[in-house]
């Protein structure tokens, strides 16, 4: 059975629809948020880094990160979006980032070294973020969870 090694809630700065996890060594990040981002796909990996998109164009979403020992069980709740990618990460650190603010200062620690991640992300309050956006701004209106455990 799957046992939790850490969990931490981040802030993460959206802005134009998206934000990223990146190497925390981003000189080994061979194509750098946000080139190459996709707007519509909630889950997209490159090597070195995680896309993600959001419902809101700018605003602060909630981030939980929890690092496992193997595959989790899907997080209770529901959710909005759900999708599984992979990352290797040459530090064993991540980094969240926006589009134009850039890194945000938070390290996201995976472990001590590099690796092979398998992620799964899933993410709820897209809905009331888009209906709350026409309004003004929303924060912390959108919540991701990012699901870490080592990948083969």
């Amino acid at each position: 059975m799957a046992e939790l090694v850490s969990r931490r809630e981040y802030p993460v700065h959206v802005d134009h629809g998206g934000f990223a996890l990146q190497d925390w060594a981003d000189g080994r990040v061979p194509v750098r948020f946000p080139e190459g981002f996709q707007h519509g796909v909630f889950l997209a990996a490159h090597p070195g880094r995680l896309d993600f998109t959001s419902a809101g164009h700018t605003h602060t979403a909630s981030l939980d990160v929890e690092v496992w020992d193997a595959e989790p069980p899907v997080p209770s709740g529901i959710w909005e979006e759900s999708a599984t990618a992979s990352i290797l990460c040459s530090s064993g650190t991540l980094q969240a980032t926006s589009m134009t603010a850039g890194p945000m200062l938070d390290e996201i620690p995976l472990s001590d070294g590099p690796g092979t991640w398998s992620v799964r992300a899933v993410c709820a309050g897209r809905e009331a973020l888009a209906e709350l956006a026409e309004e003004g701004a929303a924060e912390g209106v959108e919540r991701y969870v990012a699901q870490f455990w080592p990948g083969a």
